[in-house]
């Protein structure tokens, strides 16, 4: 059962990452128990204000805006889970793991990463500890109070995902997605209506559909099943839903999930909406390019990119836009223009202050591309340029490999 159980951590985590703010569907009054409630309970304006400032890439507004929220309620489970969306994926985002590219195939597992913030680890864990507290002494009272098992499942997906993620503990990170699957599971048994719900329920359907053939049989005997079409029939009631307020999570989730499908207009059509809907949101920008990309369309993809990046130098996105040179600069490599990859490569180091990682890893590639090139002197510069940048990382060591023996393509 060993390598059936590790297929099932390895495509149960690309689900894990989609979890993008499950806790966003949650309100940040003490819950009232209606007989049979249908959604969360309404958002207030902090917690709006939050969430628009956090789909927006804007983490710092957005964790200040939850801080004064939890202060104002501070035994509301939801109130902490706000905070704890906020601060988990300001660091994921930090860590350079947001990108949903890393997620179109299982490469992400080897990938090295920034190490997170050991403060703010602490920080996290603190919040997980508190709102699971909160939840469990609630749910022992009341077994059947359907928004504390709602706002459990929430914790327990947003603690999986870190546990993925952040501490790269695969059988941890599986038993708290099962975990909240259950709880929500158990709400939607409670009350039918309550679609928020059905995006865990569906992201696992998916997922552990996704299976192959020979590893669904062996985790079923553990009473671990899933469907791909009804994973994704879930995440398009949620998506669809316009009293939902999980609606934009699972147009996140649906997103990566048709992509990896093939279904890629659908894909395209709601990462467009998406990006309409926060427009400071560097990253559901650059998935209309990414789709398009992998649709064929690379002359759409390159304006696309370019539209992208001349925008976040007018100051129109949040985050990180030298991403969209760096994505250029890759399509044009496989195309093998190498003069234009390497001019949208160089294009990272007129950014101010470009994410680290993409910044030398663009010059490294740059450097290869003038080596294939026959301009060895501009590839010596950029090899010098990556040790300078950080010498202990995977590219310093390719850079310095390179500056021994000029790079040759495979």
């Amino acid at each position: 059962m060993k390598r059936p159980y590790r297929t099932l951590i390895i495509t149960l985590c690309i689900g894990l990452v989609c979890l993008v703010s499950a806790a966003s569907v949650a309100a940040t009054i003490p819950p009232q128990q209606p007989p049979a409630p249908v959604s969360p309970p309404p958002e207030d304006n902090l917690a709006r204000t939050g969430f628009d400032h956090f789909y927006n890439l804007d983490y710092e507004r957005a964790i200040r805006d939850f801080e004064n929220d939890l202060r104002a309620h501070p035994d509301d489970s939801f109130a902490i889970n706000h905070l704890l969306t906020a601060r988990l994926f300001h660091e994921l985002y930090g860590m350079g793991v947001l990108d949903t590219a890393y997620y179109s195939n299982n490469s992400f597992l080897s990938q090295p990463h920034r190490k997170p913030d050991p403060k703010e680890q602490q920080q996290i864990k603190q919040l997980i500890n508190s709102a699971l507290k909160l939840e469990d002494d609630r749910l022992e009272h009341d077994s059947k109070d359907v928004n504390t098992l709602y706002a459990r499942g929430v914790t327990r997906g947003l603690r999986a995902t870190y546990t993925a993620l952040v501490e790269r503990s695969w059988f941890a990170a599986l038993r708290s997605a099962l975990g909240a699957r259950r709880d929500h599971q158990r709400v939607l048994e409670l009350a039918p209506a309550y679609t928020d719900a059905k995006m865990v329920v569906g992201i696992h359907n998916y997922v552990v559909g996704s299976l192959p053939w020979g590893v669904k049989v062996a985790v079923a005997v553990v009473g671990i099943g899933g469907s791909k079409k009804k994973g994704i029939e879930y995440l398009y009631d949620v998506a669809n839903c316009s009293a939902c307020q999980a609606s934009a999570d699972a147009k996140v989730v649906l997103g990566l999930f048709l992509r990896r499908e093939g279904r890629y207009p659908e894909a395209l059509e709601i990462m467009r909406s998406l990006a309409q809907r926060y427009p400071r949101n560097v990253l559901f920008a650059l998935e209309e390019p990414n789709i398009l990309r992998t649709m064929g369309k690379n002359q759409e993809a390159a304006t696309a990119y370019r539209r992208i990046f001349e925008g976040g130098r007018q100051g129109r996105f949040n985050g990180h836009y030298e991403l969209a040179a760096y994505s250029l600069g890759e399509m044009l490599r496989a195309q093998k223009d190498y003069q234009g990859a390497a001019e949208a490569y160089n294009l990272v180091d007129t950014v101010r202050g470009p994410d680290p990682e993409v910044q030398q890893r663009a010059n490294l590639a740059a450097g290869e591309l003038y080596d294939l090139m026959k301009k060895r002197d501009l590839a010596l510069k950029k090899y010098q340029t990556v040790i300078a940048e950080d010498s202990a990382t995977q590219p310093a060591e390719l850079a310095r490999k390179h500056i021994k023996e000029a790079y040759h393509a495979d």
